[in-house]
C-alpha cells in the first residue's frame, strides 16, 4: 500500500488540522461463498417503519483539476449539470404513490451499477469486470472498460461493483472503480479515458489508491461516489461471514464496516481531508467518515441539498435506510453489530443512545431479504416524483419511496412490486433515475405510473 503524506504539526496546532495514517491490510482469509443478497428470509409483506432523526456537515472545498494530466477530453465538451446546493430541512413536493419501470436497454451480464460522465451517456457496470455504454438508445459494441482479468467475481458479492467519474472528468478524463481482485481484496483504483476515443478507457492506466484485505467473501460494500465537497466516498462492509465475528463494525481502527472519505490525487495516491472526524485521534483511521455499518449496499447524495442516504443490509430481521444531513461533521456510528436497525442485536437491553438510528427500516417478510439503496429524484421530467428517495429490496423486487415531511418525519410508501432482482439504482446527468435487474440484465427508467 502506498504511504499517505503525514502532517503531524497540523494536529498539534489548535486542533484545526489533521494527521494521517498508513494502511496495513490484514491477511485475507477464504470462506464458502455467500449469496449476493446475504441471508434470505421469508414471511408476509410489511411496509417499512419510519423514524424521525436528523444527524448533524460543513461543506469542504472541492479538489482542483490537475492541469498536468493528458488532454483526455471529450471530443465535444458536454454540458456539466451540477445543481446549486440548497440546504433545506424538508422537500418541496409530495410523497410518491405509484411508479412504473420503462425498459431502456438489455443484454447486460449481472449489472451492478449505473451512472453518468456529465453528458448524455449511461455507464453500466457489469459484475464480471466490464463497463458498458448506453448512448442514443443503444449499447455500444465495445465496452468502455474491460478488466475481467483483474477481477474476481466467483463469490456472489464480489466483482466490479461501481464506478465514479471525477468531478472534473470533462477536463482530466479520470474515473475510479471498486473491485475485488484475485485474492478477494478490495481495490479502489483510478483510470484514464483514451485520448483517441471518448467511449474507451485505457485499461493500462490503472493507479491503485487502496487495497483493503477482506477476511471473507461477502460484505464487500463496493460503492464509490464523489460528494458535493469533491471528495471520494468509499462504502466498506464489515468483512463478511455473519454477525460480524471480528467486530469490525464497531472498530474505527479498521477500514471495514465504514464509509470512507478521501481526497484523490493525480499521482495515484490520496490524502485524508483535514476535517474528517478521526484525523487526529490516535489509533483511529483518518479515512473514516462514519462507521457501524454492516454492508452499505448503495449510498447517494441528494444533488439539491447535499444530504447523504445510506442503505445498509441487515442480518436476519431488518433492512435500514440511514440519513446524514449535509451539515454533519461526520463521525456517525450507525450501530452495527450492537444494533440491527433499531433493535439490539448482540444482547437484549443494549444502550442505544450513542448510535444514529435509521430513518426507515423494514422486516424480512413477504420475501424481503436485502435492501438496495437509491437516490432522491431531482430530475425535471416528472414533477410528481420530486423530493422522493427511492429504494428497493433485492429479493422481493418491491420499490418504496421515502419522503421528508414538513414536520420533520419521514413517510415511506410501497410504490411498485416489480418482481425484479434489483441490484442498483442509477442517476443520469439530468437527475433522472434508473433501475437495474441483476438477473435478467435489463436497465429500466423510473417514471410515475
Amino acid at each position: 500500500m502506498k504511504q499517505i503524506p503525514i502532517f503531524p504539526l497540523l494536529c498539534i496546532v489548535l486542533f484545526f488540522a489533521g494527521c494521517q495514517n498508513d494502511i496495513e491490510p490484514t491477511p485475507s482469509e477464504t470462506s464458502t461463498p455467500t449469496s449476493f443478497v446475504d441471508e434470505l428470509a421469508t414471511a408476509t409483506q410489511s411496509a417499512p417503519a419510519v423514524a424521525s432523526t436528523d444527524t448533524p456537515v460543513a461543506p469542504t472545498p472541492s479538489p482542483e483539476a490537475d492541469a498536468s494530466q493528458d488532454s483526455t477530453v471529450m471530443e465535444s465538451t458536454p454540458e456539466v449539470l451540477e445543481p446549486t446546493l440548497t440546504v433545506t430541512s424538508v422537500d418541496v413536493g409530495i410523497p410518491a404513490e405509484k411508479v412504473q419501470l420503462l425498459p431502456v436497454a438489455s443484454g447486460f451480464e449481472r449489472p451492478t451499477y449505473l451512472t453518468h460522465a456529465f453528458d448524455d451517456r449511461l455507464f453500466v457496470v457489469e459484475q464480471a469486470g466490464r463497463i458498458e455504454v448506453i448512448h442514443e438508445g443503444g449499447v455500444l459494441d465495445e465496452p468502455f472498460l474491460d478488466i475481467q482479468g483483474r477481477v474476481r467475481s466467483d463469490g456472489l458479492e464480489q466483482g466490479l461493483l461501481s464506478v465514479a467519474f471525477h468531478p472534473n472528468y470533462v477536463e482530466n478524463g479520470r474515473f475510479f472503480v471498486n473491485y475485488t481482485d484475485g485474492e478477494g481484496t478490495t481495490v479502489v483504483a483510478g483510470y484514464q479515458v483514451s485520448i483517441a476515443d471518448p467511449n474507451r478507457a485505457d485499461p493500462d492506466s490503472e493507479q491503485v489508491l487502496m487495497r483493503i484485505a477482506q477476511p471473507y467473501q461477502n460484505h464487500n460494500g463496493g460503492q464509490l461516489q464523489f460528494g458535493p465537497d469533491g471528495y471520494l466516498y468509499v462504502g466498506m462492509g464489515d468483512g463478511g461471514s455473519a454477525g460480524d465475528p471480528l467486530n469490525q463494525g464497531q472498530d474505527p481502527s479498521t477500514l471495514l464496516g465504514a464509509l470512507l472519505r478521501i481526497d484523490v490525487e493525480d499521482s495515484g495516491q490520496y490524502n485524508i481531508p483535514l476535517d474528517n472526524p478521526f484525523t487526529c485521534d490516535d489509533g483511529l483511521l483518518g479515512e473514516i467518515w462514519a462507521f457501524g455499518l454492516r454492508n452499505p449496499w448503495r449510498f447517494s447524495f441528494d444533488r439539491l441539498n447535499g444530504d447523504l442516504y445510506i442503505a445498509d443490509v441487515g442480518q436476519n430481521l431488518l433492512e435500514e435506510i440511514n440519513h446524514q444531513s449535509s451539515t454533519s461533521p461526520g463521525g456517525e456510528n450507525y450501530g452495527w453489530n450492537v444494533l440491527e436497525g433499531t433493535r439490539c442485536f448482540l444482547q437484549d437491553g443494549c444502550d442505544t443512545s450513542r448510535y444514529t438510528n435509521p430513518i426507515a427500516e423494514y422486516e424480512h417478510q413477504g420475501g424481503h431479504c436485502s435492501v438496495t439503496g437509491g437516490y432522491v429524484y431531482r430530475g425535471e421530467e416528472y414533477s410528481d416524483l420530486q423530493g422522493n428517495y427511492f429504494y428497493a429490496d433485492y429479493c422481493s423486487g418491491v420499490i418504496w419511496s421515502l419522503f421528508h415531511q414538513p414536520d420533520g418525519g419521514w413517510q415511506s410508501n410501497e410504490v411498485l412490486q416489480s418482481g425484479l432482482n434489483i441490484s442498483s439504482f442509477g442517476e443520469d446527468a439530468a437527475g433522472e433515475l434508473y433501475v437495474l435487474d441483476h438477473s435478467e440484465g435489463v436497465v429500466y427508467k423510473l417514471a410515475p405510473a
